[in-house]
């Protein structure tokens, strides 16, 4: 094959496929899929593959073939249906429909086997409400959704709630760093995040009997790597030795965040001025750099958005995960690196002064409701709730995901994406 082009065409794309295995027991619970271009061409490997098809703007498609190939080969192998299948999805796989001839083997997929589509962290920070519909997608399927790579970079930790994935894949350069404060951090905030939420963390990158140690240590009940084999052609007659569950799809909610809060904690009355120095302490704490957190604020109009705080929110989105401003007035990039949404006449959100911070070990949300007064700026009445308890802080959080405007095209292009 002499070009990428052809390789796309005619769909040559091989699975291969590494088990999952239960550390307790040693047992087989299913398999990843892996993708490998044409043997001895430029593109055999998946890297270069996909560079290629990202040159040539197709790398979507590429996505599609790579799910549908793996599909396929499982389904001719009449696969234990208890078995699990992780496969890979790009993070801006989802604003592509797939090509009608894969939609075929791609539906009988979703009505006979058993998915979990895996996501790396800067799918959430790229298209919010996309990965939301995303997720939305693979559970009404049935299927379960992994948060890969978790621990190669700071921000995934800070947005791991937002996906509620079922599995949890510790990146493998934890293990081979155990001792690391970093992997403590990461160990941590997983360890709680699991707890709290049921979800099955997952250790990569296991090749030898002390990663695996290291692995058990570090809370893992599922391994992945050399040590249980390596990827290759799907074996025959493989069982399931238990099956990997899945957690309840968390309920979708039109809600806006006073809504949420409100409905669950006491609601005051307070004027703009004795609010302030609440909104400006939550802001501080997502500023203050120990730990990496996620902020969302709601200004009602742009004209409080001032340039005092879009230098701030431009500091804190540098080194932040995800930095969010709402607004009439507002755009899709309201400062350098802050993600925007103008709000509409109409929007519940115009009447709402919201600022919500979610970290791995912090949270907190302080929600308000514009009273219509009239008068200074500074004197205007809002109903108001403040809540540290953090699921109640992700319910709001989540519930403007969906405001959100994705990332640019063109910022994509500036970060290898698109």
């Amino acid at each position: 094959m002499q070009d990428i082009r052809e390789v796309l065409d005619r769909r040559a794309v091989t699975p291969v496929f590494q088990p999952l295995v239960e550390i307790a027991t040693g047992k087989v619970l299913g398999y990843e899929a892996l993708s490998r271009g044409p043997a001895g061409t430029p593109w055999e490997s998946p890297a270069t593959l996909f560079a290629a098809a990202r040159a040539a703007g197709r790398e979507h498609e590429l996505d599609w073939i790579c799910r549908a190939q793996a599909y396929r080969a499982i389904l001719a192998a009449g696969a234990d249906p208890d078995l699990t299948w992780f496969v890979n999805m790009e993070p801006t796989a989802w604003q592509a429909a797939c090509p009608p001839d894969l939609a075929p083997v791609v539906a009988e997929a979703e009505a006979r086997l058993r998915v979990v589509t895996e996501m790396t962290e800067r799918a959430i920070a790229d298209d919010p409400s996309g990965l939301l519909a995303a997720t939305a997608a693979c559970r009404t399927a049935g299927w379960g959704v992994a948060l890969d790579d978790v621990g190669a970079v700071p921000m995934s930790l800070a947005l791991m709630p937002f996906v509620q994935p079922d599995v949890v894949k510790l990146d493998m350069g934890l293990l081979r760093a155990p001792g690391d404060p970093h992997t403590a951090r990461v160990v941590t905030a997983v360890a709680a995040h699991a707890e709290t939420s049921g979800a099955v963390v997952l250790a990569e990158g296991i090749e030898t009997a002390e990663h695996l140690a290291v692995a058990r240590a570090m809370g893992a009940t599922v391994g992945q790597g050399w040590f249980f084999g390596r990827p290759g052609p799907l074996p025959r007659g493989v069982r399931a030795g238990s099956r990997l569950p899945f957690l309840p799809p968390p309920r979708s909610d039109d809600r806006t965040p006073f809504e949420v809060v409100a409905a669950r904690r006491p609601v005051a009355q307070a004027t703009k001025a004795q609010l302030m120095p609440m909104s400006r302490h939550l802001e501080a704490v997502a500023a203050d750099g120990r730990e990496p957190c996620v902020l969302l604020a709601c200004f009602q109009e742009a004209r409080h958005f001032t340039p005092g705080t879009a230098r701030r929110f431009a500091r804190m989105a540098a080194r932040g995960p995800l930095v969010a401003a709402l607004g009439a007035g507002l755009d899709d990039e309201p400062a350098p690196g802050v993600r925007g949404a103008c709000l509409g006449e109409d929007d519940t959100l115009r009447d709402e002064w919201n600022v919500l911070v979610i970290g791995p070990h912090r949270a907190a949300a302080l929600v308000a409701h514009d009273l219509g007064d009239d008068g200074p700026d500074r004197e205007r009445r809002f109903e108001f709730a403040l809540t540290h308890d953090r699921g109640l802080v992700l319910e709001a959080a989540r519930s403007l995901l969906g405001w959100i405007a994705p990332v640019r095209s063109e910022e994509l292009s500036a970060v290898g994406l698109g």
